[in-house]
């Protein structure tokens, strides 16, 4: 679903950074004096701020999920994992993301470090679009006991803690069993998380613009040990062992549950969404060739003399 970008008004963004490169506080410097020559205010949380932003005339506020209130955008430098990061704030300030690629892959971001000039300029003049991408949540029980909640772009991973022996899990799909597992793990992914820790342990590729919840077992010892690609209504239970040891659910890897032993997980499609900004119309193939660098120099494409029907 494609959404406008707003109109009017003071326009402000939050700059997340991936601080830890040593050449960020130039990057941000140049980013700060492009968008204040086009009237436009950064902030930045005071984590990172006080690394690279010193004497700039940036905003800094305090690192809470209310950190992009007021805000246009959020524009990310860095990789997939300060991407995942920074759409914790976007995501709950209900304002689109935006990332600039400055790791290795990158396969969240929508522009390369090269074109970040341009980048600014497009969001200057508000020549983008926003779609939404789906999320999933997860409820962690234990008995009656609710352990945690939370949200997910990419996936919930159930985790042994214990590197010895097998995950004991139980998946259940709408309220019935389908099969019991040992495993290293079981993942629930959206499409965006197909091409992350779901594709590493042998699950198929989904396109984004596809609505459907995605069910990975991860090193499963068991004759059916295949990913299962499930409605978007559906609700996915995972339900460990009492024999196997405490797990973790792991939150897009970044934030975690703990769930004892006969833990039970429920996975749902998220009520909100992740409001993305594209930059241009360039399709997921595309982008899926060259993060992937898949060999296509044998494909010779359709003639003129045979249109699309």
């Amino acid at each position: 679903m494609a959404v406008a970008p707003p109109a009017g008004g003071s326009r402000r963004i939050l700059l997340e950074a991936n601080v830890e490169r040593l050449d960020i506080a130039a990057i941000v410097a140049q980013v700060v004096d492009a968008c204040a020559s086009r009237g436009i205010s950064v902030r930045m949380l005071e984590s990172t701020s006080g690394s690279v932003a010193t004497g700039t005339g940036v905003e800094s506020v305090a690192n809470t999920p209310l950190a992009a209130d007021g805000c246009e955008l959020v524009l990310v430098l860095g990789g997939d994992g300060t991407f995942l990061r920074a759409c914790q704030y976007a995501h709950a300030a209900d304002v689109p993301v935006l990332g600039v690629n400055l790791g290795h892959v990158g396969f969240l971001a929508e522009s390369e470090i090269s074109s970040l000039r341009g980048v600014v300029e497009q969001i200057a003049d508000r020549d983008y679009r926003v779609v939404e991408r789906m999320t999933v949540e997860a409820t962690v029980m234990h008995g009656e006991k609710v352990l945690g909640q939370d949200w997910a772009l990419n996936e919930v991973s159930i985790e042994k803690v214990s590197r010895q022996g097998v995950l004991e899990a139980s998946v259940e799909i709408d309220g019935r069993p389908v099969s019991d597992y040992g495993c290293d793990g079981m993942l629930v992914s959206t499409p965006t998380g197909s091409t992350a820790y779901a594709f590493s342990a042998g699950g198929p590729i989904l396109w984004p613009e596809l609505d459907a919840i995605l069910v990975v077992p991860n090193n499963a010892h068991a004759l059916f040990a295949r990913p299962m690609v499930v409605a978007p209504s559906s609700r996915v239970a995972v339900e460990t062992g009492v024999r196997s040891g405490p797990a973790v659910v792991v939150l897009d890897g970044r934030r975690l549950v703990d769930a004892p032993a006969g833990s039970r997980v429920e996975v749902i499609r998220g009520r909100r969404p992740v409001k993305w900004v594209r930059l241009d119309d360039s399709p997921f193939t595309d982008r899926l060739v060259t993060k992937f660098e898949l060999p296509v120099t044998g494909w010779r494409g359709r003639s003129a003399a045979r249109p699309l029907p």
